[in-house]
């Protein structure tokens, strides 16, 4: 690289660590003044704070915030460059807008990665650190959707295979009302149904007690009680385990095999899982997006120089966040692709960034 490149590149880099570690100050400030009674109750040493809950809270909302972080912060240093006239002098100069855009590129391109390589593995634990706490210490008293018991529960097992449980409690790993019921060509063929259900931990397997089986064969029908039975069904405890944020904390290959059995299992949960499996791809993509942008509109130098740049970054980040808002909605909610809900942001700015591109003096 040249030294042109590490003069943009450094000035990216060192203005987006700046503003990153800044906003994350006012966040944790405004976080410790709003849950300042709660971490007074929980009578937690400070140490104990920063790593019990600020480990998992700060790479929880930096990652939130990572795209507009880098949008805002390539606005601000490009637009200053434009004021100081260094873009027209490196144009003049004989270097190609496209040339003049390569750090821009390398820059977007590290950062994306930071961001993907965070969403895969670190943010999904540093959610589930956050979460815990949360739940313990913060909304203690939460509503019904983030108990630790679930009733009258149905799943499907496979292509053939239904199950319902009336209640679960996942502290305990046990529930009662058990039932699993297989068709074939419509037609029930297998039926059993169980007092209780419980996860051994030792067999890692289901322990069901006070069985009744039947095998129903046209107008045969055999029964066959037992007193406990062990199975190894599809699913475990975690599978039955249902909060707002389980999605959120769990990592890519995890997430990825519990999309596949809700999948099977016909579960309606299924395009919320995908959106979120799709946005931990296209999210990071955005970064690289909204610093094409960034360059591209803050380096011609016009009135009202940086400040007027900045407004036109915070409306684009409105309407990026309005448009991501939107299609996910649409996805978790109604028929709307969830795969096209998560990329939709970046194929509408995607192309913004080639009008621009094409548009922009050169």
């Amino acid at each position: 690289m040249k030294i042109l490149d590490w003069y943009i590149l450094k000035k990216y880099l060192v203005t987006f660590l700046f503003s990153l570690v800044l906003m994350t100050i006012i966040v944790v400030v405004i976080d410790l003044s709003e849950k300042a009674d709660n971490f007074v109750v929980s009578k937690l040493s400070i140490y104990q704070l920063i790593t019990d809950y600020y480990y998992g809270f700060l790479p929880r909302i930096d990652a939130m915030l990572f795209p507009i972080f880098v949008f805002i912060t390539v606005i601000f240093f490009t637009s200053v460059m434009a004021g100081r006239s260094e873009v027209i002098a490196i144009l003049s100069s004989g270097v190609s807008f496209g040339r003049f855009l390569r750090p821009f590129i390398f820059g977007g391109l590290v950062l994306s990665f930071i961001l993907w390589w965070a969403n895969q593995a670190l943010v999904p634990r540093a959610n589930a650190k956050w979460a815990a706490f949360d739940a313990k210490y913060i909304n203690f008293n939460a509503d019904p959707k983030n108990t630790a018991s679930l009733s009258h529960y149905y799943f499907r097992l496979d292509s053939f295979s239904y199950a319902g449980i009336r209640f679960y409690d996942t502290a305990s790993r046990s529930g009662n009302s058990f039932f699993i019921q297989k068709f074939r060509d419509n037609k029930l063929i297998y039926n059993l149904s169980a007092q209780s259900i419980i996860w051994d931990t030792a067999n890692r397997k289901w322990r069901l007690e006070r069985v009744v089986e039947r095998f129903i064969n046209g107008m045969h029908e055999e029964l066959k009680p037992s007193v406990t039975m062990f199975m190894a069904y599809n699913f475990k405890p975690r599978d039955l385990q249902r909060d707002e944020y389980m999605k959120d904390k769990m990592p890519t290959p995890e997430l990825n095999e519990f999309i596949r059995l809700e999948k099977i299992r016909g579960s309606e949960d299924v395009n919320t899982l995908l959106v979120e499996r799709n946005l931990r791809d296209s999210i990071p993509v955005s970064v690289f997006i909204l610093t094409m942008i960034g360059a591209i509109l803050a380096s011609r130098k016009i009135r009202g120089g940086s400040g007027f740049h900045l407004a036109m970054g915070f409306v684009i980040s409105i309407i990026y966040i309005l448009v991501n808002r939107f299609s996910t909605v649409f996805a978790v909610k109604g028929n709307f692709d969830p795969v096209l809900a998560a990329w939709m942001p970046n194929i509408v700015f995607g192309f913004l960034v080639i009008y621009l591109y094409y548009k922009s003096p050169k």
